[in-house]
């Protein structure tokens, strides 16, 4: 797999968790799915800036967003 479409998987993936984190603290629930997506999104994170050679810039995180977007439309 592409380290463009997993960095964008693994930011989608903390985005994801983060209203599942608060809904399941606003209802007093284990946030177990929340910790998951966390987890799962900072792996993907961590393996595609170590395996893209030169690794990731802050301001190029746009670019790579909609490029894998562009890619899929």
């Amino acid at each position: 797999m592409d380290t463009d479409a997993v960095l964008v998987i693994g930011l989608v993936l903390i985005w994801l968790g983060i209203p599942s984190f608060f809904s399941a603290y606003a209802s007093r629930r284990s946030p177990l799915a929340a910790a998951l997506m966390f987890a799962l999104g900072a792996g993907c994170l961590v393996w595609a800036v170590m395996a893209h050679p030169g690794g990731y810039a802050f301001y190029d995180v746009p670019d790579v967003f909609f490029r894998v977007i562009a890619r899929l439309l």
